[in-house]
């Protein structure tokens, strides 16, 4: 007898579906699988057996032939084990009556035939609903992943004999009810504005940096709060919507990183150390390919503290990156394209002693070591971030000062704010924010007066800027003017915005 299941294989961030069908037949007890399994899946003929034998249930001891269609896609994973397991009871007649239409099995199986997680779930079942299906038996350790999928039926089942019961009508199992979303709470409660002493340029910066989505340096000596500002931007950060949080989701799930609440509910941020290779910021892996840092850092923050200490060819792999908001990964594997439209916040020293410019410190460096130290940075790379900002040394009095500063909260109002004004102007466009827009949406959206003409022109010609510096000069003063609620580019806002670009002296 033939029976077919359906299950679900991942590529990328996107699931295809894949028929496991099972031919039971007389002859030489055989157990063969063809459709390109990978070693995971063909291991599953042992996870398999012993787990229906624990289960209770029998194990054919026939001619087993389990082919995957379509046959020309790679299987991998241990996903596939239930959707193997009922297509053998289904093929063996054990399972006369059950109805498995339409329904789609995802789970690994314990050879005591318990049901274990896997990775992925969520792009799969956004897919699989996609592709017009509404029935899923899941483990329910992935419950609560899988809670926040609405308009469809999800079986969590703890045991392969539970979907058995389940299938057979015997016991069924309790359909998963809808979850509602909630916005999590920032976990890093000592990272506050409000805790930052001076540096009131900065704090303006990452302000904007934030309100905007745009790209933030900042250049100073040593312990002069570069790496606490950022520490700070998780705090002022806009709570995200479902639709952000669900994309997000599917990241992580992929990556196998995913919380025990089931969906992220905070903007990730993202550090990785100036050791981490380009595979790793970029995706990739021997077997499976996963998303890399960049990607993991999507809708959020990826902070890179001392920027030249990372490999320069790591830096310059960024550069696709933030201006298309996506990367495709090619590996032997295949050709996949995460998304990764993250803020790009970095630190770094003005030299090798951190000394160079400082108002009140003495620079040791030679300028042959400057120059050295300063093109790991590459041009296109520095003309991608939009705002640079210098972070100097603070005096004594200004440490122990008992003025009240702004706490992230209220910061975190404004960039609620501007961010509100920016979707309302996007709504017909697919694009979140000012640091998104194209030439198209420059060209309607931030017209300037012959004044804001005028300084752009000067500090264009003056500072020797590139198109590309133009446009994300002008896309910063649109942010600027969003936070102050103005719907016209006003000078004051160029002008600011101009500002935020190193000046020669780096």
């Amino acid at each position: 007898m033939i029976a077919k299941i359906i299950c679900y294989a991942l590529s990328g961030l996107d699931g295809i579906p894949v028929e496991v069908e099972t031919d039971v037949n007389r002859g030489v007890p055989t157990y063969e699988m063809v459709g390109l399994p990978d070693t995971a899946v063909k291991e599953s003929k042992e996870r398999v057996r012993s787990a229906l034998k624990n289960s209770g249930l029998l194990f054919p001891m026939n001619r087993i032939t389990i082919n995957f269609a379509p046959a020309d896609l790679k299987k991998e994973g241990a996903s596939f084990d239930l959707a193997i397991a009922v297509s053998l009871l289904k093929a063996s007649e054990q399972l006369i009556g059950a109805n498995v239409e339409d329904v789609v099995f995802l789970g690994e199986l314990a050879l005591n035939g318990d049901l274990r997680p896997i990775s992925g779930l969520l792009p799969i079942l956004i897919s699989a609903k996609a592709h017009g299906f509404t029935r899923f038996v899941i483990p329910a350790a992935n419950a609560k992943e899988a809670r926040f999928l609405g308009g469809a039926e999800i079986y969590p089942a703890e045991t392969l004999l539970a979907v058995v019961k389940h299938l057979i009508g015997f016991k069924p199992i309790e359909p998963l009810r809808t979850a509602e979303f909630a916005v999590g709470h920032t976990k890093t409660l000592s990272a506050d504005l409000k805790y930052v002493k001076g540096q009131p340029v900065a704090r303006r910066a990452i302000e904007i940096a934030v309100a905007g989505g745009h790209n933030l340096l900042m250049v100073g000596p040593p312990g002069t709060g570069k790496t606490m500002l950022a520490r700070c931007l998780p705090t002022i950060m806009p709570d995200l919507s479902f639709e952000e949080a669900l994309e997000i989701t599917k990241i992580h799930s992929v990556a196998g990183i995913l919380g025990e609440e089931g969906i992220v509910t905070e903007r990730p941020f993202r550090t990785p150390h100036h050791t981490a290779t380009t595979v790793s910021m970029c995706g990739g892996g021997n077997r499976v390919v996963h998303p890399g840092e960049i990607s993991l850092a999507h809708g959020g923050v990826l902070f890179l503290d001392e920027l030249p200490e990372y490999k320069r060819s790591t830096l310059e792999a960024l550069r696709q990156p933030l201006e298309d908001g996506k990367i495709t990964v090619s590996r032997a594997g295949g050709t996949f394209t995460y998304p990764s439209r993250f803020m790009l916040c970095a630190s770094m020293n003005p030299c090798p002693c951190g000394n160079y410019g400082s108002e009140n410190l003495v620079c040791t460096c030679t300028p042959a070591e400057i120059r050295r130290y300063r093109k790991k940075i590459s041009g296109p790379l520095l003309d991608r971030i939009d705002l640079q900002v210098e972070v100097d040394n603070i005096s004594y009095d200004e440490l122990t000062s008992d003025e009240l500063r702004e706490d992230s909260a209220t910061v975190k109002e404004r960039v609620n704010m501007a961010r509100k004004i920016q979707r309302n102007r996007f709504s017909e466009y697919k694009l979140n924010t000012n640091a998104e827009m194209g030439e198209r949406e420059l060209d309607e959206f931030c017209r300037l007066g012959s004044e804001s003409e005028t300084i752009l022109r000067s500090a264009f010609e003056r500072m020797k800027l590139s198109a590309r510096a133009r446009a994300r000069i002008i896309k910063v003063a649109r942010t600027i003017a969003d936070l102050d609620g103005c719907e016209e580019i006003l000078p004051k806002h160029v002008f600011e915005a101009v500002s935020y670009r190193l000046n020669e002296k780096f």
